[in-house]
């Protein structure tokens, strides 16, 4: 009879693991899935935000090339003012 309770006990015991397993894989399995897609939003976030200090970037540096083009064209038409008033100053010197 103690053989018969062993055996009995050791397939009753594999049974529960064999259900212990199925619930550890299932549970795995469920927080692989959840893990997924939290890293599928994550990343759909990052993407996001980086698309937008994209546009952020080339928005400033849009900004900047304009202001240092005003800014060129000011410092040429002094020096074209400045030139010419030069040039017709010593003009006039010579001319005397």
């Amino acid at each position: 009879m103690d053989a018969t309770y062993r055996s009995d006990l050791r397939e009753l015991n594999g049974l529960n693991f064999a259900r212990f397993d199925a619930k550890v894989e299932q549970r795995w399995a469920g927080l692989d899935a959840k893990l997924e897609q939290r890293l599928a939003q994550l990343d759909a976030k990052l993407e996001q935000r980086i698309a937008e200090l994209r546009a952020e970037v080339r928005a400033g540096f849009a900004e900047l090339e304009a202001r240092l083009t005003k800014r060129l064209f000011r410092f040429w038409v002094a020096q074209a003012a400045t030139t010419a008033g030069l040039v017709f100053g010593v003009i006039e010197l010579l001319g005397r």
